[in-house]
Formats: structure tokens, C-alpha cells, sequence
């Protein structure tokens, strides 16, 4: 289905070998990399938002959500292996229209999507996975949870991909133990399959699985992470493509065993009802497991997407700052932590804004607006750098797959426009925001010359 470039005589000379990193990940440790950063929040909390747009159909947004994500996949594939460098879009927006200002606009929607990814996750941690432990109000849990791991950021912390690994076991052990209530549920008679086919009636079926689609798509970000630590990875160009388009089978894998699971089990008006939808499958799945095991794994998954999608939003800040394009104050780092303090302070106030003025479904679907945005400059950057060779082999996808995935990416931005305005235009807002931080700077320092998207700290 896809092939590699034509190697030159000068294979000898790659990219790979030019890095003050170490490169310690293997080709397994980084298919294990690309599912943990998948799996997480998404999965755990926007299942019941799905459900409410789709109906007891989950598994078919789901699915269409999966191969809208590979088709960006393989752009990525052949742009990280053509590139093997760490600043993932903003190096490709560069490097194919070689326009500062608009790779600038990326690396800010890049920023952007992690900090209302932790904002969602947060939203799902003051929900009904914690209400098992405590009740208490969603808002004041949610903004003390973006403030303990800031701090966390600020004192600072190493994600080593060891930590990710066993991070993303605890994940995967709760959705797989969500997938054994499903085949119980099936053995004892105890579930409705025919919901499983069901949609929500009023609404056209292809109309009602792609509305179910975007909100399932937040739950298969974070594959593009993996292109940020190319420059830590064994042998990238024969290590990526197998890792990326592995890692998305077997989290879609798991999606479908889990979206089908909680169909049968629970009925999708419940699921839509509930801040912790697969908290719901549980309880009348397996009614005599003490529910708290299972709502602390959800919490530990939740925790996770949102630290990791921090720490990239203030790294990211903090290398924008480096490079003077937007204020220098900002680039500012602690004298005792060795950490981006300003960085960190200012993606916390983004992020604590958020969670006060949006809902979850509305958190996630502005996520999914911004990455989109992005996936479609990376998907129309792929063809514009197929006119500039390389000396090295790399992946090359088919050509009619960039191109469906820059029309799916963009025609999903429009379709957003009329069906939920809302997260446009707080999507807007954001980068909007960070426009104004480069008018300002210019403003204030003078005219910005250069854009180096490979010194980004993402």
C-alpha cells in the first residue's frame, strides 16, 4: 500500500546521526509510546458524549474517527521519516511554504490543543469518576487539578518512556477490564445487542455518525505526539511507520471492543448523562467489583493526558519566547527548578479560563478543531515536499492519501463552522490570542527575521 523513496548512493549521510540526543527508543518502546499517548482521557470521558450524538451506534463514529486519523497518520509517517527531527508540524510547516508567520500560527494551534486537552481532562476528572470518592463541585476540583500539575510542571518531572509504559498498562488494564464486562454481559444475557445498531432517531444516520465522529476523534489524538521524540529514536525511518500505523489499530481495536461493550451493557441516554460513561458500564456490568478500583484507573488515565499536554503547551511557550517570538518574559526559567515558570503560570490561567467557561463535550471539540487545523497544513505540506529530495530512504504514502486527508481535515473544520460554532470560535480565540502576542513583540522588539522551527521545545 505504500512504499519507500529511492534511496540515493549517499544513503550513508542522514539527519539521524545529526543530535545531542540519545537515541534509546526502540521500535517496540515507541509502538508502546504512540498507544499510551492515544489512550487516556479521550476513551474515558467522551464515550458518553458520542452516544448522545450517535446513539447506541458508538462504534461506527468510532470507526470512521479511526480512518480519518490513519489517513493523517500517513502523512506524518513520511514527513517524520523524511524529517527525523523533534518539532513535528511546525518543522514541516516551515519547511514547505517557508512562511514564519503561518509555521507560527501551527506551533500556537499545536500549544492550543494541549492546553484545552488538559482542560478537558480536567473537566473529566472533577466529574463522576471522583464523585465515587467524594461529591463535590466539578469546577473547583477541576481548576485544583490543573493547579497540582502545573506544580508538578513547575517543580519539575521527567516522562521518561518508562513511565509511559507503565502509565499506559494501568490505562489499557481498565479498558480491557471494561471489554471483560462485555463478554460476561454476552455469556449471561444480560445485555441488549440489538443498541449496538441503534440510532438516535430524527437524525440522518450519516449525519449523526459524523457529528459523533468529531467527538471521537479527540480520542485518537496524541499519534502525532510520537514525532517529537525522533530525535531519541533507533533507526526513525523504519521504526515510525510500523509504530504509528500499529499503535492506531490497536487503540481503535480496543475502542471497538469497548464502544460495542457499552452499547450492550447500558443504554446510550445513561452514557450521554454521565461524566464517567465506562464508571456506568461498570457498575451494571460487574455490580459486585468495589466501582472505586475501576473510577481510581480512570483517574490515573485522566491525570496523565493532562500532564503530558501541559508540559508540551509550556514547553512550547518557552521555546516560542527563546526565539523572541513572542515576549521574552515568557522564556523565563526558575532559578531553582530549572523549569519554565512564566511558561507554566501562563498556560495554567489559559487552561483555568477554560474550565470555567466551557463544558466537557465543548472542550473536546475544540481540541479536535485545532488539531485539525494542523492536520490539514501537515497533509497539504506532505505534497508540497514531495518536490524537495532527501538523500536518505524514507516512507512515501500513497499520493491520494495526503490529498483525502487534507480534503477529510479541512472539510471537517467547515463542517464544525455550522454544526458547532461554538468551538470555532473559542479555537479562534486562542490562536487569536497568540497573534496578538506576536503583534506585540513585533511592536516592541522589532520585526521578527527568522523562525527556526527545529530549536522549538515541544
Amino acid at each position: 500500500m505504500a512504499s519507500a523513496a529511492p534511496a540515493s548512493d549517499a544513503q550513508a549521510a542522514t539527519p539521524e546521526d545529526d543530535t545531542p540526543l540519545e537515541r534509546v527508543i526502540t521500535r517496540r518502546m515507541l509502538l508502546i509510546f504512540v498507544v499510551g499517548d492515544i489512550l487516556g482521557a479521550g476513551i474515558y470521558a467522551v464515550v458518553g458524549e458520542v452516544a448522545g450524538a450517535v446513539g447506541g451506534a458508538i462504534w461506527a463514529a468510532f470507526t470512521l474517527a479511526f480512518l480519518l486519523a490513519l489517513l493523517t497518520a500517513f502523512s506524518y509517517a513520511e514527513l517524520v521519516t523524511k524529517y527525523p527531527r523533534a518539532a513535528g508540524a511546525a518543522l514541516y510547516a516551515q519547511r514547505a511554504f517557508r512562511r514564519p508567520f503561518l509555521t507560527f500560527v501551527i506551533a500556537v494551534a499545536v500549544m492550543a490543543s494541549g492546553i484545552t486537552s488538559a482542560a478537558t481532562a480536567a473537566r473529566a476528572f472533577g466529574g463522576d469518576y471522583l464523585s465515587t470518592f467524594v461529591d463535590v463541585p466539578i469546577i473547583p476540583i477541576a481548576l485544583g487539578f490543573l493547579l497540582a500539575l502545573e506544580l508538578i510542571n513547575f517543580v519539575g518531572i521527567s516522562q521518561s518512556v518508562r513511565l509511559n509504559v507503565v502509565l499506559s498498562i494501568i490505562e489499557a488494564a481498565g479498558l480491557l477490564f471494561v471489554i471483560g464486562v462485555g463478554a460476561v454481559a454476552l455469556t449471561n444475557g444480560s445485555g441488549d445487542v440489538s443498541r449496538a445498531f441503534e440510532f438516535n432517531a430524527g437524525t440522518a444516520v450519516p449525519l449523526a455518525i459524523l457529528s459523533g465522529a468529531g467527538l471521537a476523534f479527540f480520542s485518537f489524538v496524541g499519534f502525532e505526539d510520537s514525532v517529537n521524540v525522533a530525535e531519541e529514536v533507533k533507526d526513525p525511518r523504519r521504526a515510525y511507520p510500523p509504530a504509528v500505523f500499529g499503535g492506531l489499530l490497536i487503540a481503535f481495536v480496543i475502542y471497538l471492543l469497548v464502544t460495542l461493550t457499552a452499547s450492550i451493557v447500558v443504554d446510550p441516554a445513561t452514557l450521554a448523562d454521565s461524566d464517567g460513561p465506562l464508571l456506568e458500564v461498570v457498575r451494571a456490568g460487574a455490580p459486585a467489583l468495589d466501582e472505586r478500583l475501576f473510577a481510581a484507573v480512570a483517574l490515573v488515565a485522566v491525570s496523565n493526558t493532562a500532564l503530558i499536554n501541559l508540559i508540551m503547551a509550556s514547553r512550547l511557550l518557552y521555546g516560542l519566547a527563546r526565539q523572541g517570538i513572542v515576549p521574552a518574559f515568557f522564556g523565563r526559567v526558575h532559578g531553582a527548578t530549572k523549569t519554565p515558570w512564566i511558561a507554566i503560570v501562563a498556560t495554567a490561567l489559559v487552561g483555568a479560563v477554560l474550565v470555567s467557561t466551557g463544558e466537557l463535550d465543548g472542550l473536546a471539540s475544540t481540541t479536535v478543531v485545532l488539531l485539525l487545523i494542523v492536520f490539514t497544513i501537515v497533509n497539504v505540506a506532505v505534497i508540497v515536499l514531495r518536490r524537495e529530495d532527501v538523500e536518505h530512504e524514507h516512507f512515501r504514502a500513497p499520493t491520494f492519501l495526503p490529498v483525502l486527508g487534507a480534503l477529510s481535515s479541512g472539510g471537517l473544520v467547515l463542517y464544525r463552522l455550522f454544526s458547532d460554532p461554538a468551538a470555532l470560535l473559542r479555537a479562534g480565540i486562542l490562536i487569536g490570542v497568540g497573534i496578538l502576542l506576536y503583534a506585540l513583540n513585533r511592536a516592541v522588539s522589532g520585526r521578527v527575521e527568522t523562525f527556526d522551527a527545529e530549536r522549538l521545545e515541544m
